[in-house]
């Protein structure tokens, strides 16, 4: 959790004496003979070893030993053996703050089998712990992005596990985690990262004749064409409902195909229901959900995850793109908006505030001045997240904090700081993209207790439970508002369908 810089009471002193003494020690097992725990104990503190757990019943304890003292107990005829206590990690997986949001938790997905998602995107990693046991088939683009079971860019990867991340006690959970519901996905995107417009009406055909109920767009582009427009109404006249991302250029123009009237546009919201200021706003905004640092999967273990503590605080933190790996700890040094190279940072972490050059020129300079990692602090509202390096190559780790957490830690100058880009199979995204599998997913988990209900029928029921936000009734910002699941499924169950178009 983050916790604020101010409330830190830990003594750096005793911190580093602490480190200093214990470093060489490692934790063992240590299983002695019946009767002799007392003399091994007794061996154990006079050769400079702590005790840290007792077993009796094991006839064994855990402890502490410097390599003297396990040289000294390996000698002992009492101790049947010694070995290594060996760390365990939680087998745990984390609920996105998006799946509750959406009100996904309040409602079960063991009937959604009646119903199938598509996902035009980047294609699907098959062997990924969280998506390996969902109900999927695919198709691949027959224009050279490549196989639909693997994804090169991670986008389409991301979008599912939003949608159908397994509850396995690992990872992530998506809207619908229970793999009852049917997935296809259709590949359209290789390592370049685009496609056409015909090939986007090909990959939503191929859809449809897959059984797609719900079509998945986390994608779109300026300019409209009647081709596209007309292929969507089709598509909505035969009863599938398609939904896509309403851009992130952050400005009043319309994207594409989210703007045609047969296609939900969504934007997209931070977890406090704040529309992002990169999503876009128009007359064609339907909808909303969370697309600000949402944890989702990516291909086995190309995603990054970072993290920050200063003075043994955790402060929030997001990996920039491109920035090695690695663990670091150093003296906290102010170097402004490293302009020019931080000389002051020789075999310190450089903080680093946002603005005037780009991120990777704010890297290169704590670097060239000695720097050992770098903390990049917005100059705006909120977490920096979504930065990148681009092509530049550097050699020390690089995260992103908020504003709020850069200006509390130019109060905490030459206290130390350690900084991790950990490789994953997860990692935070931002963008309508994400927002738009909550959607896909919300209306496939909506839908398949209502089977009988038209597409038509259920897009008026998300339009009308969706919770109001900003100006009072539907904007250009927030659409309608947040898309709820519950709310949605309690009007139809009051309201009842027609099962028309």
């Amino acid at each position: 959790m983050k916790t604020t810089i101010s409330m830190i009471a830990t003594s750096l002193l005793t911190m580093a004496i602490a480190s200093n003494v214990y470093a060489e020690e490692k934790r063992y097992i240590i299983t002695f003979k019946q009767g002799k725990g007392e003399a091994v104990k007794s061996q154990m503190r006079e050769k400079g070893g702590r005790k840290a757990l007792e077993m009796r019943r094991q006839n064994a304890m855990a402890a502490h030993l410097p390599e003297k003292a396990l040289q000294a107990l390996r000698k002992n005829p009492n101790i049947e053996f010694i070995e290594e206590d060996v760390k365990r990690y939680p087998m745990s997986q984390q609920v996105p703050f998006g799946i509750p949001m959406v009100q996904a938790d309040q409602l079960s997905d063991l009937q959604a089998g009646n119903r199938t998602v598509c996902i035009i995107d980047s294609g699907y990693d098959i062997v990924h712990e969280d998506l390996s046991g969902n109900a999927v088939t695919g198709s691949s683009d027959p224009s050279g992005a490549g196989n639909w079971y693997e994804d090169q860019s991670g986008h389409g990867t991301h979008v599912a596990g939003t949608i159908a991340a397994m509850n396995n006690d690992t990872g992530v959970v998506g809207v619908m985690p229970s793999s009852n519901i049917n997935l296809h996905i259709v590949k359209v995107f290789g390592g370049d990262g685009w496609a056409y417009s015909s090939s986007l009406m090909a990959a939503a055909e191929v859809c449809a004749d897959n059984g797609a109920n719900v079509i998945n767009m986390s994608l779109g582009g300026e300019r409209g064409n009647v081709f596209e427009r007309r292929a969507f109404d089709s598509l909505n006249n035969r009863g599938i409902l398609s939904i896509a991302a309403a851009g992130n250029d952050g400005n009043t123009r319309h994207s594409y195909p989210a703007s045609y009237d047969s296609v939900v546009s969504v934007g997209a919201l931070d977890s406090n229901k704040e529309i992002w200021a990169s999503s876009q706003q128009t007359n064609q905004v339907e909808l909303s959900a969370p697309g600000v640092q949402v944890l989702s999967s990516v291909p086995t273990g190309t995603g990054r995850i970072a993290s920050l503590s200063v003075a043994g605080a955790e402060i929030e933190a997001a990996p920039i793109s491109g920035s090695p790996l690695g663990n670091i700890s150093g003296a906290l040094e102010n170097c402004g908006t490293a302009e020019s190279a931080c000389n002051s940072a020789a075999g310190k972490v450089c903080l680093i505030e946002r603005g005037n050059i780009s991120f990777a020129e704010k890297v290169v300079n704590c670097e060239a001045g000695g720097g050992i990692a770098a903390v990049i602090y917005n100059n705006e509202a909120g977490l920096l997240s979504s930065a990148t390096l681009g092509e530049t190559v550097t050699n020390i780790p690089s995260v992103g904090i908020s504003d709020s957490d850069g200006s509390a830690l130019l109060d905490q100058l030459g206290t130390n700081a350690t900084l991790a880009n950990n490789a994953s199979d997860y990692e935070y995204f931002d963008g309508t993209s994400m927002a738009t599998p909550h959607v896909a997913g919300v209306a496939a988990l909506v839908w398949s207790h209502f089977p009988n209900c038209s597409n038509t029928e259920i897009r008026a029921a998300l339009t009308a439970t969706a919770e109001d936000l900003g100006v009072s009734g539907r904007d250009n910002a927030y659409g309608y508002g947040l898309v709820r699941a519950k709310a949605a499924y309690d009007y139809l169950e009051t309201n009842g369908c027609t099962g028309s178009i």
